[in-house]
């Protein structure tokens, strides 16, 4: 129904986890773009469904975790490396600078001028989600 064609860039650092470590992790097993920034930090275990205490405590139990297509553990403890490691400093930062977005729109940039963009050609048939019986 719509996408944005051209070329992507994620920004990661080292305070994404979960999600914020899976998604990098995705995004370069699909060969969307380039990752910048910082490594992330590896929590990728889930902790979800763990019952309260009867005291009306809590604890958190590891309940999953996340192996890749070759059956191997993988981003728990070790993280998303990034393509082109830019750390945020605290100098430019204070100044009022960003300089991990900054590094990404310029290889956002560079890609584009570079033709790196996605033609229709190139996307796969959208998903057929359910068909009536008997048609």
């Amino acid at each position: 129904m719509a996408a944005l064609f051209g070329p992507k860039v994620m920004v990661i650092n080292e305070r994404a986890g979960s999600g914020g470590d899976l998604l990098p992790y995705l995004f370069r097993f699909r060969g969307i773009g380039p990752l910048v920034g910082t490594k992330t930090w590896g929590g990728l275990v889930g902790t979800w469904d763990t019952p309260p205490l009867i005291d009306g405590g809590g604890f958190v139990a590891p309940r999953g975790g996340f192996f890749d297509v070759n059956g191997e553990w993988a981003v728990e403890a070790e993280g998303v490396a990034p393509d082109i490691e830019v750390r945020n400093d605290p100098a430019p930062v204070i100044a009022g600078g960003d300089p991990q977005l900054e590094a990404a729109v310029r290889e956002a940039l560079r890609l584009l001028d570079g033709g790196g963009k996605v033609t229709l050609e190139d996307e796969p048939p959208p998903p057929v989600r359910w068909r009536r019986p008997g048609r």
